[in-house]
């Protein structure tokens, strides 16, 4: 079973696909609904899927797929597993301490002004750095790659720190994204990412009611009873 999950392929037309690229995105897609319902497993479950992902990127093996490897995909699959660690521990701790009123970890809420600004400093700052980056090992398309990379970071930090927000990073990622790996043959994750934009528009929604309701006036149970 391991050496069907790390050397398998899948007969496509004009080719084959890797098992762990496919196995990979099922457990990214996994992860974007169990984090949509604010579970603490969706870390777990989506870091599993960031280690398969990794070694798809690095090693350029799919048939039609660019030689050149994807650094700043790659890159990105190891900032997930970072920020997966600390999400993990975030949300288990807000849980353990009662969670939110609706049975997820976390109560949703939009970022702070301050919050906004920080996030706009470290998109511009991490985007300039990522290019810088890229351009020097010789990814496939250092202007794309590095906005997927810089957009992925701040999006995954937004939702261990359950911000609204990250879920509108997402999508401006997902646009960029599907259009990248598309070019450069990466089928099954360009066909994830147009699924999960669609479950990203939803979980935006979701989160957006969950915010709301957490401000909404709660009966009093006393006099209920």
């Amino acid at each position: 079973m391991l050496d069907w999950l790390l050397h398998g392929t899948i007969p496509v037309a004009g080719g084959a696909l890797l098992v762990r690229e496919v196995v990979g995105n099922l457990f990214g897609l996994g992860s974007a609904l169990l984090g949509m319902r604010r579970l603490v497993w969706a870390w777990p479950v989506g870091l599993v899927g960031n280690v398969l992902l990794f070694t798809v990127f690095v090693s350029g093996e799919l048939s039609n797929a660019s030689t050149d490897p994807l650094w700043g995909q790659a890159g990105r699959q190891v900032f997930f597993a970072v920020v997966s660690v600390y999400g993990w521990w975030r949300w288990s701790t807000a849980s353990r301490h009662g969670g939110a009123d609706d049975g997820g970890a976390i109560t949703p809420r939009w970022a702070t002004t301050a919050e906004r600004l920080q996030l706009l400093v470290l998109g511009v700052v991490g985007y300039a750095v990522a290019y810088a980056v890229l351009t020097q090992i010789g990814s496939y398309g250092p202007p794309t790659e590095a906005w997927i990379l810089a957009g992925s970071m701040l999006a995954t930090y937004g939702m261990a720190r359950g911000w609204v927000e990250f879920w509108l990073v997402w999508m401006l990622v997902d646009v960029v994204g599907v259009t990248t790996l598309i070019n450069a043959g990466y089928y099954p994750t360009a066909g994830m990412y147009l699924f999960y934009a669609f479950f990203v528009v939803v979980g935006f929604f979701v989160w957006w009611r969950a915010e709301r309701e957490s401000h909404a006036p709660q009966p009093d149970r006393e006099l209920a009873a």
